[in-house]
């Protein structure tokens, strides 16, 4: 079983998890949910911000998958 940096699991469970309510709302669903979130901008915000967290997500991995590359035999 593969292993994954505990980094990456948790910044993009959250970037997921942000994402959700952000495409409620730019469809214009938002409101159902929290009035702040009736406008489209913040759904664009929350989209933006999950866009973030999941590319800061990668990086440990794609970090981790490096070093086990350079970590084989020379």
């Amino acid at each position: 079983m593969r292993r994954y940096p505990i980094s990456f699991i948790v910044l993009t469970s959250l970037g997921v998890a942000v994402a959700v309510p952000g495409l409620i709302s730019a469809a214009g669903f938002g409101a159902s949910l929290h009035p702040v979130l009736e406008d489209p901008m913040a759904g664009l915000a929350l989209l933006v911000s999950a866009a973030a967290l999941i590319g800061s997500g990668l990086f440990p991995l794609v970090i981790a998958r490096l070093m086990a590359k350079g970590a084989g035999p020379s």
